[in-house]
């Protein structure tokens, strides 16, 4: 918006109030100046980067503080002749430079009969004690990650969109707790239904205590039986804006690093941020290299039981040998060592996450070498099922989504089942199934399996971002 300002402060004060709408993170700040306090004045700002405007500690205190003592004429005369030789002062004249200057964290200053905005530089957006991500590991990008207060999380936000198309919505939350929520979305792009279903179903809430997104995660979901997360989850700012950018949602809870992304389908669990910082080349052979990971995850250790079960006859005969004396010691079942070995592999996965520091990881690496070495010693399982089960495990660690791997590790127990039961019919029987419950699935009114299906909703722009990235020049 290129208009020029007004002398009257109502009028300037009543268009910005207009442009940044649902911001809530950008302040308004009224005050009297003069030496009768006649004057009306008002300062913008986002919250994180003014903190304060005392005399001692800021620029904006200084001025307003000097302004406080002379008369109207005085102020404008000072404005116009003095206050631009005080260090990092700026006047703005349109409505476009006040949006900029608030969104790159300075503080602006609007005086009533005067028809210039004063900007003057503030601390700007802090680091915060920001650390990076560790769930969300990256080659390359930035290595910032989201902290656990909300207003940080928001300012990062900020820090990177500049503009008061912008949006960010609070509640309050939790009778007891009164914790605040907020919707990051930007207003020109977002699916305006999909902001009033999530909007009513966060304020339809009623509960006493938040102390996290999952706890909203949970409440607020479509299908709570399903095995699938209907929400992507992320610490990292960056990933947090792409999906902002792409029309989507972004909800953090205070007191959590963990945002929440909406709406989502099944192919956003399978991207990572770098996917955008690489060459397309690169990327696609890295998504096609976490497809088949999340294919292995699911369905090896049933694949394994069935041909061990039913289809031995599909092996090559030196392999088939192979495989039987590996096994000629072993006293249980196929299905009861693979059993064995998943509850091995499961308990040392829990137990490295319990432990803390580097400790953790070396108690899983170390303690399945061990454990498998031992197991296969002792007669209880063969060499075949150990290297079944971790190369699995192997192929769940490639799945960039935490929630979306755990749900392979719950429906790999079914299929294991099924393969016992029926052999590879069986586990054709599991895939159609799960098929079937995906395609049924929705996040917010849109398909999981997007843009699979309905992809016309988008006029299948996103089908160049699924499983092959096109070229950035093509998207």
């Amino acid at each position: 918006m290129n208009q020029t300002l007004s002398t009257s402060l109502a009028q300037n004060t009543q268009i910005l109030d207009g442009l940044f709408t649902n911001c809530d993170d950008i302040k308004k700040r009224t005050m009297k100046l003069g030496s009768d306090a006649n004057v009306d004045a008002c300062i913008y700002y986002v919250e994180v980067t003014v903190n304060n405007l005392s005399v001692e500690e800021s620029v904006i205190g200084k001025l307003i503080s000097r302004l406080m003592s002379k008369t109207p004429q005085e102020i404008y005369q000072y404005l116009s002749a003095n206050a631009l030789g005080i260090t990092d002062v700026k006047e703005l004249s349109t409505f476009d430079e006040i949006v900029m200057g608030v969104m790159i964290g300075d503080g602006v200053i609007l005086i009533d009969g005067y028809d210039k905005a004063v900007k003057i530089k503030s601390k700007g957006y802090p680091m915060m004690g920001i650390s990076s991500s560790e769930r969300e590991n990256v080659m390359r990008g930035s290595r910032e990650g989201f902290a656990d207060a909300l207003k940080s999380n928001t300012a990062l936000m900020r820090k990177r969109i500049r503009t008061n198309q912008l949006k960010v919505q609070e509640f309050i939350i939790g009778k007891e707790s009164n914790t605040t929520v907020a919707l990051v979305y930007m207003d020109n792009l977002v699916r305006k239904q999909v902001l009033a279903e999530i909007t009513a179903r966060i304020q339809n809430l009623d509960i006493t205590n938040l102390t996290d997104t999952g706890i909203i995660e949970q409440l607020t979901e479509e299908s709570d039986r399903s095995p699938f997360p209907q929400y992507q989850t992320t610490e990292r700012p960056d990933t947090a804006v792409q999906a902002v950018m792409k029309g989507r949602i972004t909800l953090f809870v205070d007191n959590t690093p963990v945002a929440l992304l909406l709406p989502t389908n099944f192919n956003d669990f399978l991207k990572t941020p770098d996917d955008y910082y690489e060459r397309y080349g690169i990327v696609t052979l890295a998504r096609i290299v976490r497809y088949v990971a999340a294919f292995f995850s699911l369905c090896l250790p049933a694949v394994y039981l069935a041909v061990m079960t039913y289809h031995p006859d599909i092996l090559p005969a030196n392999m088939l040998f192979a495989f039987a004396s590996g096994r000629s010691s072993v006293p249980f079942p196929s299905v009861a060592e693979v059993f064995i070995m998943e509850f091995a592999f499961e308990l040392l996965r829990e137990a490295g996450i319990r432990i803390p520091g580097p400790m953790g990881s070396t108690i899983g690496i170390v303690g399945g070498l061990i454990i498998g070495q031992a197991a296969v010693s002792a007669g209880i399982v063969s060499p075949v099922i150990v290297v079944v089960v971790a190369f699995t495990a192997l192929s769940s660690f490639a799945i960039p989504n935490n929630e979306l791997s755990s749900a392979f590790r719950i429906l790999k127990y079914f299929l294991i089942l099924l393969s016992y039961a029926l052999g590879f019919f069986g586990i054709v029987l599991g895939f159609i199934l799960i098929a079937l419950h995906l395609a049924s699935l929705r996040s917010f009114g849109l398909p999981y399996l997007m843009p699979i299906a309905a992809g016309d909703i988008n006029q299948r722009k996103d089908m160049k971002d699924m499983l092959l990235r096109f070229p950035l020049k093509k998207m």
